[in-house]
């Protein structure tokens, strides 16, 4: 393809857009989330000194906290769900672990806390509703909540922010995604639930 039919000045390409975008884990709903990081990571390194020199070497890879953001709806109460989240996890309220007629033992834990967040993935689509990318964490958890702050002269809708810990991520490239997307039109389809046969491109 030569360059005057592939620049950034043709409509040859499309560049990602932030806004086009779904996050989907246990619980949420998608139209809540407002915003979402993208997951990153760090390198670790180790520095070798010889003479007056210095040589740097990688050393292994920590995939970073990541954070989104929801608002908070009356219904669904996103607030009940995080909390229902936290309990799903194993934490038990004291006057409940230790109140009743038998004392619970049962304390929060990564197998419950990773069922509890469910898969998390993070879809976005291109101009036409296609996926384009799709990244996973795998054995994510919450590590942090910060329910908002009430003021009477903000008027501004209660945002929820989520911190996430997770032990990787992996990018799923956009031929997967559709074909995954199109499979699942395609049985809504022979449900009846789409008036359409494929992609109109």
């Amino acid at each position: 393809m030569s360059e005057e039919t592939s620049g950034h000045w043709t409509n040859a390409t499309e560049p990602k857009r932030k806004y086009r975008f779904t996050l989907d884990l246990n619980g949420l709903p998608r139209w809540v989330i407002t915003g979402v990081d993208r997951p990153s990571f760090k390198v670790s390194e180790t520095t070798h000194v010889f003479y007056n020199h210095k040589f740097h070497y990688p050393g292994k890879v920590e995939w970073q906290q990541l954070k989104f953001t929801c608002v908070d709806p009356i219904n669904p109460d996103a607030t009940a769900l995080l909390m229902k989240m936290v309990n799903a996890s194993g934490y038990i309220f004291p006057n409940k672990q230790f109140g009743g007629t038998q004392d619970e033992y049962m304390s929060m834990n990564k197998v419950d806390s990773v069922d509890a967040v469910g898969g998390v993935a993070i879809t976005s689509y291109d101009g036409s509703g296609l996926p384009i990318e799709q990244w996973k964490l795998h054995n994510a958890w919450i590590v942090d909540a910060n329910m908002g702050s009430l003021k009477y002269d903000d008027d501004a809708m209660l945002d929820i922010n989520i911190t996430l810990r997770y032990d990787w991520a992996t990018i799923t490239p956009d031929f997967i995604v559709q074909a995954a997307f199109w499979a699942s039109r395609i049985g809504e389809v022979a449900d009846g639930a789409l008036g359409f046969d494929g992609p109109q491109r």
